[in-house]
């Protein structure tokens, strides 16, 4: 019985422990599995339609990076289920913004509508 409720326990405590990121710790994870090539992590934080984007992208890009990225966010910005955040990296000169969406309680980085605009 005992080793029962010692294994509740530990199931209970995993469950708790894994806690869904920010926003801006989405795009860092989603900046730094990009350049270090690790797919499935940045599956994880993308829609499909960016995921696929990004592969065609990293496919083209012929290092692989997994220096530190010394990732800053610059501005962020949090509405509802619709978040922004402009931030910079080691990788770029120029600071990028992501377009995140939550989904199922997730947040994930999404493709800028053909005319929409950050907030920055």
């Amino acid at each position: 019985m005992k080793n029962l409720a010692l294994i509740l326990l530990l199931l209970v405590g995993a469950a708790c422990s894994q806690q869904n990121l920010s926003s801006t710790e989405t795009a860092k994870v989603v900046v730094e599995s990009f350049y270090s090539k690790d797919n499935e992590k940045l599956k994880e934080y993308t829609t499909p339609e960016n995921y696929e984007s990004y592969l065609l992208i990293q496919n083209m890009i012929a290092t692989k990076n997994s220096g530190k990225s010394n990732f800053k966010v610059l501005q962020e910005k949090v509405d509802g289920d619709v978040a922004w955040v402009k931030f910079t990296t080691s990788y770029d000169e120029k600071p990028e913004t992501f377009k995140l969406i939550k989904e199922n309680g997730q947040w994930k980085v999404a493709l800028k509508g053909l005319r929409e605009k950050s907030p920055f």
